[in-house]
């Protein structure tokens, strides 16, 4: 028996109609992306391994797929003391690393404060299931080289506008500051040395809530774990009632707390932004201004981001101020209904056997001269099924084609294509 043909796990074929479908919404993001004033990139799928396993992508490093050296030979092979010694480059698992290494690679050619749009597939060795693909697009935004908070200003804003376009109501936008993060665990006399685990703890409250949380965090020998808990047992608010906790006596004067005010009142009614004192976000690399997209629907969020101003100065020796704010794809197309067909005036020319393909050649050619998208099909025998799926694809009209067929399209007999109940 022949062995099934299908994509890899956790990627996939896409028909043309939700080709269709995700190049429409992906227009629609882009449009608004570029409303506000950014320019798209393009970068390699791959990257140096050693830059894709610098220690910026959190997790997401063990996920990355790596690419063998050519020409290994069997002395490299028994050599090797870890399988990424038997690699020089890798898939990106996201698109800021490659950003990053592309702004220090083109510096020179880019204006002093250079706002970019990425959307392009990523991979990661994930689990596959329902929404998650080891192949998957991303839809980011940066600004590089403006320090304020109006980067963050103009990000916030820019995306809710593109969920509005994507007819998504009702999204809100958590927002938080590593700064706030750090100071609240110093506050509660965490060693600096322990700051990474607590902060993967505190990212999964929203999973086993805030009294599992407290165990974890007991379990590190917490001196303080009480008052953290009833912290977080405070932090459970929503809304306007949720900015109340960012005047609490150890956050109330601190920068990072100003400056969420300033994004807040910036941002106006634009978006429903909610204070969330516990909102960590996994990367490694954010350093100031945290967010995430949540739905009233859904359990999980729609995008994130932040600023990571540390990066690209790895790259360049120089810190360079960067911010940046990605949508989930795969997890948008689910929940935007397919756009209505507009090819009304798209026509299919039905050729009947012996037909000179000269004269066919020619009627097209007519046609796509007047801007009509056009296809060649054999007239079947079942001419109901072929006519449905035509009108699936997106045709609105047909003419059948014979040996006596007239030169000029214009004198066809064209039918309206309607789908069949």
């Amino acid at each position: 028996m022949a062995s099934p043909v299908t994509p890899p796990r956790g990627m996939r074929d896409l028909l043309p109609a939700d080709k269709a479908h995700r190049e429409h919404v992906l227009g629609l993001i882009r449009g608004v992306y570029r409303a506000h004033g950014f320019d798209e990139i393009e970068t390699p799928v791959m990257e140096d391994s050693s830059r894709l396993h610098a220690g910026l992508g959190g997790d997401n490093e063990k996920l990355a797929y790596a690419v063998m050296k050519r020409a290994l030979t069997v002395d490299d092979l028994q050599a090797a003391e870890r399988p990424l010694d038997l690699a020089d480059l890798g898939l990106r698992f996201d698109l800021t690393v490659p950003l990053a290494r592309f702004y220090a690679s083109n510096r020179a050619k880019l204006p002093g404060v250079f706002r970019s749009i990425q959307i392009a597939p990523v991979w990661r060795a994930e689990r596959p299931q329902k929404g998650r693909y080891r192949q998957f697009v991303q839809c980011d935004i940066d600004i590089i080289g403006e320090p304020g908070v109006l980067a963050e200003i103009e990000l916030i804003t820019a995306t809710s506008e593109a969920l509005e376009a994507l007819g998504l109501r009702g999204c809100s936008i958590r927002l938080n500051d590593r700064r706030l993060l750090t100071s609240w665990l110093d506050a509660h006399d965490v060693p600096e040395s322990l700051h990474p685990r607590a902060l993967i703890i505190l990212d999964k409250l929203d999973k086993i809530g805030v009294s599992g949380v407290a165990a974890e965090l007991a379990s590190m020998g917490l001196v303080h774990v009480n008052s953290m808990l009833a912290f977080m047992e405070l932090s459970q608010g929503d809304g306007d009632d949720s900015w109340a906790m960012l005047e609490s006596e150890a956050w109330s004067s601190s920068q990072a707390a100003a400056d969420l005010r300033a994004i807040r009142a910036a941002v106006g009614p634009r978006a429903r932004l909610v204070f969330d004192p516990f909102l960590v976000r996994g990367m490694g690399y954010y350093t100031g201004p945290i967010f995430e997209v949540a739905h009233p629907e859904l359990g999980y969020s729609l995008g994130g981001g932040g600023r990571y101003d540390g990066m690209i100065g790895r790259f360049l020796g120089a810190e360079v101020p960067a911010t940046g704010f990605s949508l989930g794809f795969e997890r948008l197309i689910d929940l935007v209904p397919p756009a209505p067909s507009t090819g009304e005036g798209d026509a299919a020319l039905l050729h009947e056997k012996g037909v000179d393909p000269a004269r066919l050649m020619a009627l097209k050619s007519l046609l796509i001269e007047q801007g009509v998208r056009v296809r060649l099909a054999a007239k079947p025998k079942n001419l109901r099924g072929a006519l449905d799926q035509l009108a699936a694809d997106g045709f609105g009209r047909f003419a059948i084609v014979g040996s006596d067929a007239p030169a000029h399209p214009d004198a066809l007999d064209w039918r309206p294509l309607e789908r069949s109940a």
